[in-house]
């Protein structure tokens, strides 16, 4: 582990050119949206970015050394407001907030000082939790780097890249195939993409393409429909990672929300999950399998609660921004952005983990 270590180190310090010559790394290009968010065009997007203010108790946050899981459905939320936080000040560093830019490199070294995390639980729960924390993370990471010294981009990625090595396990179950490993492989390939790692952004890359080729004909994904009254909950949960995914391959030249398997596409898969959303109807009759379904048995109610924001202020519809953004003209890209006009833009900013943060600070454009 220490060898990779330092190879990743060596890798950081050279620009992370070992994955795409000439082309930036991570989610999305820094300086190109830090550069288009200066622009009177996007003030009021750079207003989003800069909307949550900065609470300076954040830097008194106590380090978690592990997460754990929980008893019954949920997940361990005691990393939640370090999640905030990170996401909330990545926004305002990406938008030109020295001070925020400073905390954030503080908290993040702090935290991987104290070994943050390290001791979280080998049960697919707690990971899943972890994972929901790297993601922001990372890309918190990607933002502030190139403003690092040497030794405080060694330290937070000699942290991080154990804890993302780490997730990349197996537990023998659905969730070595649903929502948890499309997660899984979204942080992956994303960390892969800061550093230049090419055996962990292809994770990535192959995971789309399953998740693609394993879809119905319709664009359902059966292990996220048979979930009851929550099948429209997981197919989003789907799309949010798989948007990530086909984000960072976007900045990396390659499109994958154009990659067609079988028939199916990103657009089949976000046009069964509109229609839903719609007509909620068309899902009962996979949702009747009422597979862990959560706190409501009733498969026929359908939880439309994503739409809506969750605690924290979080929103887990913020992916649609950078859907919306590739200005796509098919008709369920169309569809999704008079959904984000009628319904979500009054609620920016959309930040949610699952986005990696401020999505409307990363991709909206007005």
């Amino acid at each position: 582990m220490k060898s990779i270590i330092a190879l990743l180190i060596l890798n950081l310090l050279a620009g992370g050119q070992a994955l795409a010559q000439a082309k930036p790394a991570g989610l999305f290009d820094v300086e190109q949206r830090r550069a288009a968010l200066a622009q009177p065009a996007l003030a009021n997007i750079r207003a989003a970015c800069l909307a949550i203010p900065r609470d300076p108790s954040w830097s008194s946050l106590q380090p978690i050394r592990g997460l754990k899981t929980t008893e019954g459905y949920g997940t361990d939320g005691t990393a939640n407001d370090y999640a905030w936080a990170v996401m909330v000040l990545t926004g305002r560093a990406l938008a030109g907030d020295a001070s925020s830019e400073g905390a954030l490199r503080d908290f993040l070294v702090t935290w991987a000082r104290a070994g943050a995390f390290t001791e979280t639980e080998l049960e697919s729960d707690a990971y899943y939790a972890l994972k929901r924390v790297l993601l922001p993370t990372v890309f918190a990471f990607s933002v502030i780097q190139g403003g690092l010294d040497d030794e405080q981009r060694k330290t937070i990625a000699g942290w991080l890249d154990p804890l993302v090595r780490k997730i990349d396990h197996i537990f023998d179950g659905s969730v070595d195939r649903n929502n948890h490993r499309y997660l899984t492989d979204s942080v992956l390939m994303a960390w892969g993409a800061v550093t230049g790692d090419r055996a962990l952004y292809e994770k990535g890359i192959n995971r789309y393409r399953t998740i693609l080729s394993e879809a119905r004909a319709d664009g359902s994904l059966p292990l996220e429909t048979r979930r009851g009254s929550r099948a429209l909950w997981y197919m989003r949960q789907s799309l949010a990672s798989m948007t990530v995914m086909a984000e960072i391959a976007a900045t990396q030249g390659s499109d994958l929300y154009g990659m067609n398997e079988g028939g199916v596409s990103f657009d089949r898969v976000l046009s069964y999950t509109l229609n839903g959303i719609v007509e909620p109807r068309i899902v009962l009759a996979y949702a009747s399998e009422n597979y862990i379904p959560g706190e409501e048995s009733d498969f026929r109610k359908t939880d439309l609660g994503f739409l809506s924001k969750r605690n924290h202020g979080r929103h887990y519809m913020a992916w649609a921004e950078a859907v919306v953004a590739r200005d796509r003209s098919g008709l369920a890209t169309r569809r999704l952005k008079a959904l984000l006009t009628r319904s979500l833009r009054s609620a920016r900013p959309l930040i949610d983990e699952f986005a990696g943060g401020n999505a409307t600070c990363f991709w909206g454009r007005g």
